[in-house]
């Protein structure tokens, strides 16, 4: 039986606020090509990995007990969403040749037990990849997240922060689609630019460059704003709360700003919910996966008619992977983190 080496992202212990490259090392273990006989797994070769900010709070020891994923294990390959191809497979379900999207290690081979959480990727004219950002997790949290939760009407005024990540530039884009007028912030003078001039959005701005955060929302929407899709929290949120209209909408997906705060941030304005009748709420993607064959269906045909497009982070090897992981807390990366660790 053929034995290899296997390349791994290891985690060396447990960190307390925002992870560093000298919390993750590559070690090198074997592995066998085989699936073992009556396990009911199936043995991968990873292509890609995606880099997403939720894996941060894996890395922590202590987890509340509804928290939606177990803590990494010191010592063991990291995990996440990823791109693989099916080596060997006890699994009737999955043959050789398959390839896959779902949670795998940080890792060149993987042994897959639980395999009801992948699923197969057909054959499409579209990058591998993408199914680890515009067709994956990220993908599918800006779809439920801006049509379940925002419950958007055509010519109303929509609000991006973060707007070139993974989540936040297909949320601009369908809000586009859907007859909105959108404005996205971001934290470098080249995400405003590609907000712009690729995403399609009307207006953009740069976060760190506006003294005042209120201001700046009141010179992009004079007449307030109808749905604030939320991924940094913190100061946006609040200068958002201010300049909402009534019944206005906020979905809250990500709060990039308190990563790293051991005390985290005050809302001050909360008292706009009230006022203005606004909707807020908190979500995760997993609760709408009844929804996600239909939001292939769109976004595969919004892609092929070259209504969407979508920026990607390629990052190459392995190797790259702990930088690549730390980047996503300081803005490194311009558009979804990705990690190639094989060719197709």
């Amino acid at each position: 039986m053929e034995e290899v080496e296997n390349k791994q992202v290891i985690l060396k212990g447990y960190v307390d606020i925002l992870p560093n490259e000298s919390d993750m090392e590559i070690k090198v273990s074997k592995i066998k090509l085989k699936a073992p006989k009556g396990s009911g797994a199936f043995l991968v070769k990873n292509l890609y990995l995606s880099c997403d900010p939720y894996m941060r709070g894996r890395m922590r020891k202590i987890q509340a007990a509804n928290y939606l994923f177990p803590p990494f294990v010191p010592g063991q390959a990291l995990e996440g969403f990823g791109v693989s191809k099916v080596i060997d497979s006890d699994d009737p379900d999955f043959k050789p040749g398959d390839v896959v999207s779902g949670f795998t290690g940080w890792e060149e081979y993987s042994l897959i037990h639980k395999t009801e959480q992948l699923r197969k990727i057909q054959a499409e004219d579209i990058p591998l990849s993408y199914h680890v950002g515009l067709l994956g997790m990220p993908g599918f949290t800006a779809y439920a997240g801006f049509f379940e939760i925002c419950s958007p009407k055509e010519g109303e005024y929509v609000f991006v922060s973060a707007a070139s990540g993974a989540v936040g530039q297909l949320v601009g884009q369908l809000a586009k689609l859907h007859g909105c007028y959108v404005v996205g912030s971001a934290g470098t003078s080249q995400k405003v630019d590609l907000l712009k001039n690729k995403l399609g959005f009307d207006e953009a701005f740069n976060y760190k460059e506006e003294p005042n955060l209120d201001a700046a929302l009141k010179r992009y929407f004079s007449q307030g704003i109808d749905i604030y899709f939320d991924n940094v929290g913190g100061d946006m949120l609040d200068a958002a709360l201010r300049n909402m209209r009534i019944h206005g909408r906020i979905a809250l997906c990500g709060a990039a700003s308190q990563f790293g705060l051991s005390k985290p941030q005050g809302i001050h304005n909360l008292i706009n919910l009230i006022t203005k009748s606004v909707k807020l709420e908190g979500f995760v993607q997993h609760n709408y996966l009844h929804l996600y064959p239909r939001f292939l269906e769109h976004v595969i045909g919004y892609y092929k008619q070259g209504k969407i497009v979508y920026i990607e982070d390629l990052n190459e090897g392995l190797e790259s992977a702990p930088a690549a992981f730390v980047g996503l807390f300081s803005g490194k990366n311009v558009g979804k983190q990705v990690i190639r660790v094989a060719s197709e």
